[in-house]
């Protein structure tokens, strides 16, 4: 089993920045990609960033390219853990955020989710 702890979110006006956070324990020697996935309201989970570990690639959501940034969190030396920065944030970015890994299998594991709302 996998446990996913996620930090951040929140409530931020429009234009504003805002960091998540996610720590990985448990069984994760077969972490194959780690990222954050939304849903709002009403509309199916959708694919925000992810972070592949053997390669450092990353994959974004076309509506959030060149306002949000995945890295690995490198204050959390020897654990699967990333970071997403959120910048020039939109009402349009509202949802609740879940984090996820992706393992051999592939399996899948999912944060509880943390809420993101931007007002205008």
């Amino acid at each position: 089993q996998v446990q996913l702890v996620e930090s951040g979110g929140g409530l931020v006006q429009a234009g504003g920045s805002l960091r998540l956070s996610c720590v990985a324990s448990g069984r994760t020697f077969d972490t194959y990609t780690m990222g954050w996935f939304r849903q709002a309201p009403g509309q199916e989970r959708e694919l925000v960033a992810r972070l592949t570990f053997s390669s450092d690639q990353t994959v974004y959501a076309d509506s959030v390219v060149g306002r949000f940034t995945i890295s690995r969190d490198n204050t959390k030396t020897g654990m699967y853990a990333v970071v997403l920065e959120m910048n020039s944030l939109k009402p349009d970015d509202t949802a609740v955020y879940y984090c996820n890994t992706v393992h051999y299998g592939p399996v899948n594991y999912w944060g509880q989710g943390t809420q993101v709302t931007v007002f205008s």
